[in-house]
């Protein structure tokens, strides 16, 4: 006799901020939700040494603690979270319809709405003195860290738009900003680059590489290599900025739901729908632009909402099918 396969109201895929207040507001609206943590419980938070700009924590809070309070939060109206990670999906078309979700590659579940809430992953450079101290002056988000810097000399790796626009914020708080370019262009759009080049306090090294992340606890400096003479420099800095870019973490849903070239989910104007009747998505895995806690949070109300009000209408499939379309 075969296991029965289990059904689900609502299951939420990511334990980050979206994540959880998603748990939060569908909790609350009764739809028993179950949260899947993924393989990093707590999102990128939880690498996170200082939370400055959450609302509601005037002192300040940790990522780890700020995560396990949204959890312990979730789980008081009733979420049910299980450390576990979605492998595969199987999407339905149908409005009404049942989504299939194999966790662990294994077991299998059936989900009538689902939240994603999965996050992207910044990119490092790879260097072990790199992730060792992570957290301890090397960040991947200078509107999150940079505070920490005010005064400071600092140090940005990346050509791009973001990197650019990052630099800029440095600059306004930091003593110096040093951008590493790895090429001898940037990446970035001409006003990009004519904002950076107009800031006195940010010097551009070009065709340059980090070699080495200095410093046992805290960063204390960084040693770069031109990687077309490999002449090597040292420099004293406290804060090291990865902004080469990010990836989302939504592989497993590629060729089922829309996503742009990167691989960030597309969701429907003033919403959080995607093209999949049911299927909803928050925070980092379709936001490229702000990437910020409060902001994933935003959207993951947006999603248990949207998740609540397409559960009430699926009674009539015609109303259901003409709102999602």
């Amino acid at each position: 006799m075969s296991e029965q396969i289990e059904r689900l109201k609502t299951v939420i895929i990511g334990s980050g901020p979206a994540g959880y207040t998603a748990a939060i507001y569908a909790s609350r609206a009764d739809l028993r939700p179950v949260l899947y943590t993924g393989m990093e419980p707590g999102g990128q938070l939880t690498t996170t040494t200082e939370v400055d700009n959450f609302p509601g924590y005037p002192e300040g809070i940790d990522g780890p603690s700020m995560m396990v309070q949204l959890q312990q939060q979730a789980e008081r109206f009733g979420t049910e979270v299980r450390i576990g990670m979605v492998t595969t999906t199987e999407l339905s078309d149908e409005v009404g319809g049942i989504h299939k979700l194999t966790i662990d590659d294994s077991k299998v579940i059936e989900a009538e709405t689902v939240i994603i809430s999965t996050g992207a992953s910044a990119k490092y450079l790879g260097l072990p003195s790199e992730q060792r101290l992570r957290g301890g002056g090397v960040s991947a988000c200078a509107v999150c860290d940079g505070f920490f810097y005010k005064g400071q000399e600092v140090a940005i790796v990346g050509a791009g738009d973001t990197a650019a626009e990052e630099a800029s914020y440095l600059a306004n708080i930091c003593k110096k900003v040093t951008m590493l370019v790895r090429k001898d262009h940037m990446r970035a759009s001409k006003a990009m680059q004519h904002r950076v080049n107009s800031l006195p306090n940010i010097e551009i090294k070009y065709n340059t590489e980090v070699d080495e992340v200095l410093g046992e606890q805290v960063v204390e400096g960084l040693r770069m290599v031109n990687n077309q003479t490999g002449e090597k420099e040292e420099i004293a800095i406290t804060g090291l900025f990865i902004a080469i870019g990010h990836k989302p973490n939504t592989d497993i849903f590629k060729g089922q739901l829309e996503m742009d070239d990167v691989g960030y989910i597309i969701t429907k104007p003033d919403s959080t729908k995607t093209n999949k009747p049911g299927v909803f998505a928050s925070g980092d895995a379709q936001d490229k632009i702000y990437r910020q806690a409060i902001t994933a949070a935003g959207t993951g109300c947006m999603a248990a909402l949207d998740a609540e009000r397409y559960l009430a209408e699926v009674g009539s499939v015609e109303e259901a099918t003409a709102r999602w379309d």
